[in-house]
């Protein structure tokens, strides 16, 4: 008897590990009609025995199979989820510069190209146009912070950026020394954006930005959660 219980799970394991249909009359060859209905033994009281244990093993097979079949259907909707969730994916954030650099003031409005790449995934900013393109609709975190040195005690500067989304600002962030040599601001919010919309910053004019190695100047976005 355990040999025998033994033999069905072996041969039930073969059939889920090869993705096939088990079959009492071999793998890959189901029974297609009850076997009571075709079993000689019916005709014979003595082999009763015989054909009820058949007729059962008819069962179970028939069950094992419509078992494997919604194993399979929930497998595929489980990977269709993932593959959702992966595709879902976007985060940035960079940095202006890995050199002590200023840039600005300039005579006309320009947009700020950030060229340290911490993240990107997705591949949603471009360093080439400093344009972050929504690669799904949904519901997203910006990040800015803005900083710069006005090179000595006294000395005026301006620190400010504007963010836009296609082209209209959305939010600024301004800062004009008075008594001190640096000053930083920085700016977080949540908004709603479309596939295909863009978003940079920029650099207004009698602005300017200084950064090195430490990263002080950041922009950073990610999806929170789709919409579409």
């Amino acid at each position: 008897m355990r040999g025998t219980v033994l033999l069905f799970f072996c041969l039930l394991g073969y059939s889920i590990a090869q993705n096939v249909p088990y079959s009492w009359n071999g793998p890959g060859n189901p029974s297609q009609t009850d076997p009571s209905n075709e079993n000689a033994c019916l005709t014979d009281s003595a082999t009763c025995g015989c054909c009820l244990m058949q007729k059962q093993a008819w069962r179970m097979e028939t069950y094992f199979n419509m078992t494997m079949t919604e194993l399979q259907r929930g497998l595929e909707r489980a990977q269709g989820v993932l593959n959702n969730m992966r595709s879902s994916r976007s985060a940035f954030s960079v940095a202006l510069t890995d050199t002590r650099r200023c840039f600005g003031p300039k005579d006309v409005e320009a947009v700020v190209k950030y060229q340290v790449v911490f993240i990107n995934m997705g591949d949603g900013y471009n360093i080439n146009t400093g344009v972050f393109t929504v690669p799904r609709s949904g519901v997203y975190v910006l990040a800015l912070t803005a900083y710069s040195d006005s090179g000595a005690p006294g000395a005026l500067l301006a620190a400010c950026v504007r963010l836009r989304r296609n082209g209209i600002v959305i939010a600024a962030l301004s800062e004009n020394n008075a008594q001190d040599q640096e000053d930083s601001a920085t700016l977080v919010l949540t908004t709603q954006m479309q596939a295909g919309d863009s978003v940079d910053v920029v650099l207004p004019i009698t602005c300017f930005l200084c950064d090195d190695n430490s990263h002080y100047n950041t922009f950073t976005g990610f999806l929170l959660y789709a919409t579409d």
